[in-house]
């Protein structure tokens, strides 16, 4: 065994002490402004004089190291030598190092502040837990609901919204991203960012779950065939809120969590034993999608009642609002909204019955749905002229006429795949025909079908292995020869924006082909970055941008989570759905304003919600939901009417 040598010895206890922060550098650097000051002071003692006194001599010498201006006072050629090494000494370890050690430790306190580690000290206030490519839209639609939000306030007693976002490392560029993002702008300096990740416990406790009114859980993004999925995140963190609130025995907070897997619903329940709504992301989108094929042009109705911006949203109010009224009774009090129907409690939750008879009576415990451009107008308004009641018949399901079987093209591969397909097989009474296209090698994909338990058999679905960014291998497909073209963005690829990137090139490529085809399919093109909604200006597409849509639903089920199953009920298999209908199936005179339609429809138990216009107005925009009542409709020649009826 080898000695060690005293000079590293004493190194190693150096650096031992110098680790330990800026405390203890300073006491080291404390140490040797002491013991320079005692060696100074005694190579000067000799000279006797005013230095006699050997604690007069360190002072002198500690001053000489401190402060360069004693310099020129000193008399004697051994003097001066001893008191300018002192000085140089003081430039190098008292200047220097002590700036060098205060600056260092003011840098590493300003970064740790920016990081967002200090615990934030509010009371009911929303936290969203984790930073993806929804966080942006998702702040933006909270600060947008006015109405609603302001209801949800006084119902916690507190005056102001204040947000808190989870973000794996947060950072300036969050802020700059919140700031340019179409609703929010200058309240960017309002959300208060911090970092950590949801299932890390302390992360949880530094943006206060427990005290927050709110807690919203997004889907992380995690790369294919890793072993940490985003449920198991959701998972883990909402065990985490619970393990807390047990151990402070404080009570739980209300939580919307997002899940891709719908299976996991159980799992979910089981793990937060407080208020919870769970909004199943791929399967929300898929309903969406299988709608949107159904439906044609139904993208552009819920991308107005799904995102935020200008038009009509869904509105839940409580049944204190209009408690002894009748359905129709309430409808003529709300002229400037669409009553759709009721929620009434029930032992498992919520029965919703929309297309509801106007008849029916309204309770306390009831929730009323409408359809609103504002929260306002879902109110009273004594100054506003009331309407006549209408009556509406018994609702009856709408044939759809078509037998032959509905041929889809599904262009890309991501994890919803799986569940879309699921969605397609859960129509019974409707033929489908599914080919799904992608460069995903075949066995990877059947795998996750087969891990998914989805029937390929029960849709007619087939497998295709090509890369439709390929033209020869898209010119193969035939795609001019189905009814419907979907082209997915990828979630394999590194950010939004490159998955994007592929889906608007193949979307392109698609229409070269198409313009050279005699008939055009109906063609739907998912999204992925909400930047890039702009760019395919003039697009005939129908375009779906999913987290634009997850993030509306997440923020308005935050603020009234009865919300979530009337989403589910008018976009999914059976009950009431939203349809456009020919004007020709109803007695429809040559002019009539939308009060007059309303009333004509209703004579076929259905709702009217609004008109599809077969040409753009100038904001490139077709749907008109809940015009004015008094406004002529004046339709044209391949216009539609939307409406609310039985599937």
């Amino acid at each position: 065994m080898l000695p060690f040598r005293v000079v590293d010895r004493l190194k190693f206890i150096v650096e031992r002490q110098l680790v330990k922060g800026a405390g203890f550098q300073l006491l080291v650097v404390g140490f040797f402004i002491g013991l320079i000051s005692l060696i100074g002071g005694m190579l000067v003692v000799p000279q006797g004089g005013e230095f006699d006194d050997p604690g007069s001599a360190v002072w002198w010498a500690f001053l000489r190291l401190t402060d360069p201006g004693y310099l020129g006072d000193d008399v004697g050629t051994w003097q001066r030598v001893v008191s300018t090494l002192l000085t140089l000494l003081g430039y190098v370890v008292f200047m220097g190092t002590l700036v060098a050690i205060l600056t260092r430790w003011l840098i590493a306190k300003m970064e740790e502040l920016e990081r967002g580690l200090t615990p934030v000290t509010l009371k009911n206030h929303f936290v969203v837990l984790g930073w993806t490519a929804q966080t942006p839209p998702l702040v933006a639609e909270l600060f947008g609901s006015t109405g609603r939000m302001q209801r949800f306030l006084e119902k916690h007693d507190t005056q102001k919204l204040r947000l808190v976002v989870l973000a794996e490392e947060a950072s300036a560029e969050q802020l700059h991203q919140l700031g340019s993002e179409p609703g929010v702008g200058r309240r960017a300096r309002e959300v208060i960012l911090r970092s950590g990740s949801a299932i890390q416990p302390d992360a949880l406790h530094r943006v206060a779950c427990l005290d927050a009114a709110a807690v919203i859980v997004p889907s992380q993004v995690h790369d294919a065939g890793s072993l940490v999925t985003s449920d198991v995140e959701t998972v883990k963190a909402l065990l985490s809120i619970a393990a807390q609130a047990r151990h402070l025995n404080a009570p739980l907070p209300f939580v919307v969590a997002e899940i891709q897997d719908m299976r996991k619903l159980s799992v979910i329940e089981r793990a937060y034993p407080g208020a919870v709504e769970v909004v199943a992301g791929d399967v929300t989108i898929s309903r969406l999608m299988v709608q949107n094929v159904l439906h044609p042009n139904l993208s552009e109705v819920y991308n107005e009642l799904l995102t935020a911006g200008e038009g009509s949203e869904i509105f839940v109010r409580g049944g204190e609002t209009a408690e002894g009224l009748s359905l129709g009774e309430l409808a003529a009090q709300r002229p400037r909204a669409i009553v759709l129907g009721l929620l009434q409690p029930s032992a498992s939750g919520w029965t919703v019955n929309l297309l509801a008879s106007p008849e029916t009576m309204i309770r306390r415990e009831d929730r009323v749905v409408l359809l609103a451009g504002d929260y306002e107008h879902t109110g009273a308004d004594p100054k506003a002229e009331p309407l006549p009641v209408i009556a509406r018949s018994a609702a009856q399901p709408h044939a759809t006429g078509r037998s032959d079987a509905h041929r889809v093209l599904v262009l890309g591969w991501n994890r919803r795949v799986p569940s879309l397909a699921a969605e397609f097989s859960s129509y019974k009474g409707r033929n489908f025909m599914l080919d799904m296209v992608s460069a995903t090698p075949l066995k990877e994909r059947q795998r996750e079908i087969a891990r998914y338990g989805v029937d390929l058999e029960a849709i007619n679905g087939q497998l295709l292995e090509a890369d439709y960014m390929v033209e020869d291998d898209l010119r193969k497909l035939n795609p001019a020869s189905y009814d419907t073209v979907m082209l997915l963005s990828s979630d394999r690829l590194g950010s939004g924006e490159e998955a994007d990137a592929r889906a608007m090139v193949g979307y392109l490529q698609l229409e070269d082909i198409l313009a050279e085809a005699p008939r055009r399919p109906q063609v739907i093109m998912e999204l992925s970055d909400p930047d890039n909604r702009q760019l395919l200006y003039g697009h005939q597409s129908e375009m779906l941008i999913s987290p634009m849509i997850l993030s509306h639903v997440l923020a308005q089920v935050a603020l009234r989570r009865e919300l979530r199953v009337v989403l589910d009920e008018l976009f999914t298999v059976g009950g009431a759905e939203i349809q456009f209908r020919d004007p020709h199936d109803y007695p429809l005179p040559a002019s009539a304003d939308f009060q007059l339609l309303e009333k004509i429809v209703a004579a076929s138990g259905e709702i009217a919600l609004g008109v599809y216009r077969a040409k753009a107005n100038e904001l490139g925009r077709h749907l008109q939901l809940n015009p004015p009542r008094s406004e002529w409709l004046a339709l044209a020649e391949r216009d539609q009417i939307v409406v609310l009826a039985l599937n």
